[in-house]
């Protein structure tokens, strides 16, 4: 697993002068502002520097956490210069009740804010009911055990997921700011997602948009559905190819509800293949709980570098071994 091509190099953020050995005790941060940073709000340049989110760094100035020399009155919006001195005192962090555990998945990229993996299918992304061990949260735990505080909570930094049934690129904040600034722009609606999907029959045109607002199944609370009083979702596709009864789509989403292709497809009479919740009826090529639905290609700004970061993951074999036996009927 290699880094991204033509990354720079950068040392760790994280420099820590304990101020005592004890456990549970405060840790010191000191450093001193460069030139790039002169002129900026503290809350600002702490953020950059320590990795935490804007809304942080501005509780610990707040909670009288920060120094600052030359010394002067501190609060988040004070504007600071080049060569002045900032310390601060970053509360020790909340361990989360996980046991990291080896999960496999593949790296794609990593730096010291995000990390880039390509999920497989029938993995858990976050921890629930009836799936406490396994998750991916565990392997990030496991894979990363130096993974930055997220303002205040030793976490990896889910900022979106994908269902276990379907597999393909996810990305992950490593620290508060990367958390953050992920958020943003899923919110946003800035980061690109492309999947691809086989379906039941044939959509009513090649290229198209479905915008039903999706929300929980009043029938069934462990479906979702196309209901009135649902969220505003839009998916796109566009029809890559048909044959034998069944069509393989490119879509992509501009908003990330729960299940959304799934009950989008379903909702237009074109279910995925796989899909036991949403085309119970309809046979499977697979023995497990696996839908024909791949997150191929992913493409967002860096939370940091603000570059422009585009990702791409072919489809795993056994969704590959689906076509070719259509291709060889």
């Amino acid at each position: 697993m290699t880094n991204k091509s033509g990354e720079r190099e950068t040392s760790s953020l994280f420099f820590y002068e304990e101020e005592s050995p004890l456990e549970n005790v405060s840790v010191k941060e000191t450093f001193s502002v460069t030139e790039e940073m002169s002129g900026h709000r503290l809350d600002f340049v702490i953020s950059r520097q320590l990795g935490l989110s804007r809304g942080f760094s501005q509780k610990l100035i707040k909670e009288g956490r920060t120094s600052l020399l030359p010394e002067r009155r501190i609060k988040p919006s004070i504007k600071v210069g080049t060569g002045d001195v900032i310390t601060v005192s970053v509360p020790p962090e909340e361990t989360l009740d996980l046991e990291p555990e080896d999960i496999p998945f593949e790296e794609l990229y990593s730096d010291t804010d995000i990390i880039v993996i390509n999920k497989p299918a029938g993995l858990v992304v976050h921890p629930a009911p009836g799936h406490w061990t396994g998750t991916l949260v565990h392997g990030l735990l496991y894979r990363y055990p130096d993974i930055g505080s997220l303002n205040g909570v030793k976490r990896p930094g889910i900022v979106h997921r994908l269902d276990a049934t379907t597999s393909g690129l996810m990305v992950v904040a490593r620290n508060g700011l990367a958390q953050e600034g992920l958020f943003r722009d899923f919110k946003a609606r800035r980061v690109e997602k492309e999947y691809l999907a086989l379906c039941w029959g044939t959509p009513p045109s090649p290229k198209g948009e479905i915008r039903y607002p999706v929300g929980r199944d009043p029938y069934n609370k462990l479906k979702m559905a196309v209901t009135e009083e649902g969220r505003d979702a839009r998916t796109d596709y566009e029809s890559i190819w048909s044959s034998n009864g069944r069509t393989l789509l490119r879509c992509r989403l501009h908003t990330g509800r729960t299940h959304q292709i799934r009950v989008h497809m379903a909702a237009i009479k074109c279910p995925l293949v796989g899909d036991r919740t949403y085309a119970p009826s309809r046979p499977s090529p697979f023995a497990e709980d696996r839908v024909f639905l791949h997150s191929w290609k992913l493409c967002f700004e860096h939370p940091r570098s603000k570059e422009k970061m585009a990702f791409r993951a072919p489809l795993p074999r056994e969704l590959a071994d689906v076509l070719k036996d259509i291709f060889n009927k």
